[in-house]
């Protein structure tokens, strides 16, 4: 997430290891600005990755933990979870990326961050499925 509370980027792997979060940062920083600083938990692969991302730049990102920043990235995974809790888990990777993509997605049109020509008036579900291409069931 960035300051303003706009999801920056997911990334759904098998393996949490530093390549899985070197590949996360690689990506997220393809699609949006290079950020000066990363407030990150307490995941070791995150911190590995950015450590091997800094040896490679002129300007190092500067990586902090502060347990009260990393609130708001908390927060606005609780939607996510509380969506998928119930599911008692997944029957196979494939499946959950998929379905964790499309709750991603169902939660970035909730926070105004995916604006599609048209859909202004839409509904949130009527926008989802207006990208998937199916119809909706009544």
């Amino acid at each position: 997430m960035d300051k303003q509370g706009q999801t920056v980027d997911f990334l759904a792997t098998s393996k949490h290891d530093a390549a899985a979060g070197r590949r996360f940062f690689e990506k997220a920083m393809r699609r949006n600005a290079v950020p000066n600083k990363v407030t990150k938990d307490k995941s070791g692969a995150n911190q590995a990755a950015l450590e091997q991302l800094n040896k490679e730049r002129k300007v190092p990102i500067t990586i902090r933990q502060v347990k009260y920043l990393n609130n708001t990235v908390e927060q606005d995974h609780r939607a996510i979870s509380r969506l998928t809790r119930p599911m008692l888990g997944f029957k196979s990777f494939r499946k959950s990326r998929a379905i964790l993509a499309g709750i991603e997605l169902m939660h970035m049109i909730r926070k105004g961050q995916f604006i599609m020509a048209g859909c202004d008036r839409l509904s949130f579900a009527d926008q989802l499925y207006t990208l998937t291409g199916k119809i909706r069931p009544a």
